[in-house]
């Protein structure tokens, strides 16, 4: 019939799975250059994986070194201390680490979801505070000294005394753009969570013409590119996958507009599937090494649909009391146990907890080597396989 689409290809699970762990670097690890551009590498796969997942101050190295050849802590670390990354609230409402290049304009884009966030937790407690007086009065308090939330909220505290400290505090994260500073997340070094303004820390004044709140509401086109990047590090997706990752509601018209540069494909329960044409889509039948990836990583919290990579069962198994995700063990593309690192003044130890037989008991003795060598160089190194030890 005149008009008629054509039926949309089925892409079996595990194509999906090898098209996500090729976006992601984890099928073949991409080569880290020495030399002059290696910093520069650096950041821009951050930029490609639209940022890393940084609760914690450590996972994003251990994100970084699963997936880059020859990848060191100190690579990351000089992009944190000179100011080349940061790490600050994002998509989801959960702190990432992100290139300054996209600091600012990707907390514009989530910035509905943060605050959407900060009104369910604390919109009661600030009742009567007019949300641009509390930014205000919270960037000229970070923007003098970075502090601590605890900090921030005593000193708010002296103006608006009839509210929880607590809640002011969360009112300014969620209304000025935070960054955590150094040596908060400095590979080697320990230091408080303190917080100053993205524009300040990174020089990114706006105009002076643009208030500071509220934030300019994101147009079409900076969304239809931020779901383009989405693609470009976890597609194939559909709707939904999109709107899990970011937070964000509504892209079903951001998708649509952009149907016609897209290709798009059924997944095995029907569901259709949105992708860039040229982004890489080695089939099902292509090789998945073993590899240990980070706490916290993106590969495992970025989709509606997540049996892509991890069964239901599996995510009850890696998912703990205190919301802490441990590393993932990945075998034959799949979520098939979990690791920690434990270390001590001489020794350090990778233990790896299996769901399963233990499958490929060398491969995953070599990456957990592999991570050692990295992490504990100096230290004496030990590999166990059985039950990890659950902080408390």
């Amino acid at each position: 019939m005149a008009g008629s689409r054509r039926p949309a290809e089925v892409l079996s699970q595990r194509a999906v799975n090898r098209a996500l762990l090729a976006r992601q670097m984890l099928l073949d690890r991409l080569p880290l250059p020495a030399g002059p551009g290696r910093a520069a590498q650096v950041v821009q796969i951050v930029e490609h994986l639209v940022g890393l997942q940084a609760q914690a101050p450590f996972p994003p190295y251990f994100g970084l070194h699963s997936r880059l050849d020859g990848f060191r802590p100190d690579d990351l670390a000089a992009l944190i201390t000179d100011r080349s990354v940061v790490r600050i609230a994002l998509m989801r409402g959960t702190i990432h680490l992100v290139s300054a290049r996209d600091c600012l304009p990707l907390r514009r884009l989530v910035q509905p979801v943060i605050e959407r966030g900060m009104r369910g937790a604390f919109g009661k407690q600030l009742a009567g505070v007019d949300p641009g007086t509390l930014a205000a009065a919270g960037r000229s308090l970070v923007e003098s000294e970075p502090m601590t939330f605890s900090q921030l909220g005593q000193a708010l505290a002296a103006r608006w005394p009839d509210y929880a400290p607590a809640a002011l505090a969360q009112g300014v994260r969620a209304y000025v753009p935070l960054v955590q500073v150094p040596p908060r997340a400095v590979w080697g070094q320990a230091g408080q969570s303190l917080h100053t303004s993205a524009e300040h820390w990174l020089g990114q004044r706006p105009p002076s013409v643009e208030p500071a709140y509220p934030v300019r509401a994101a147009t079409r086109v900076e969304l239809a590119q931020l779901v383009t990047r989405y693609l470009g590090a976890f597609g194939p997706a559909t709707v939904r996958d999109v709107q899990a990752w970011s937070g964000l509601t509504g892209l079903k018209a951001v998708l649509e507009q952009l149907r016609p540069s897209l290709v798009s494909f059924r997944d095995e329960q029907g569901a259709e599937l949105f992708d860039l044409p040229t982004a890489p889509r080695p089939g099902g039948e292509a090789p998945a090494p073993a590899r240990l990836v980070a706490e916290f990583d993106n590969l495992v919290l970025s989709h509606a649909e997540r049996s892509r990579v991890i069964s239901a069962e599996a995510t009850r198994r890696l998912s703990t009391i205190n919301g802490v995700i441990p590393g993932s063990v990945l075998i034959d593309g799949f979520v098939a146990g979990m690791w920690r690192l434990a270390r001590s003044r001489d020794m350090a130890t990778v233990t790896i907890e299996m769901f399963g037989p233990a499958r490929e008991r060398d491969a995953l003795i070599a990456e957990a080597e592999r991570v050692l060598t990295f992490a504990a160089p100096g230290a004496a190194h030990d590999i166990r396989f059985g039950p990890l030890i659950t902080s408390s």
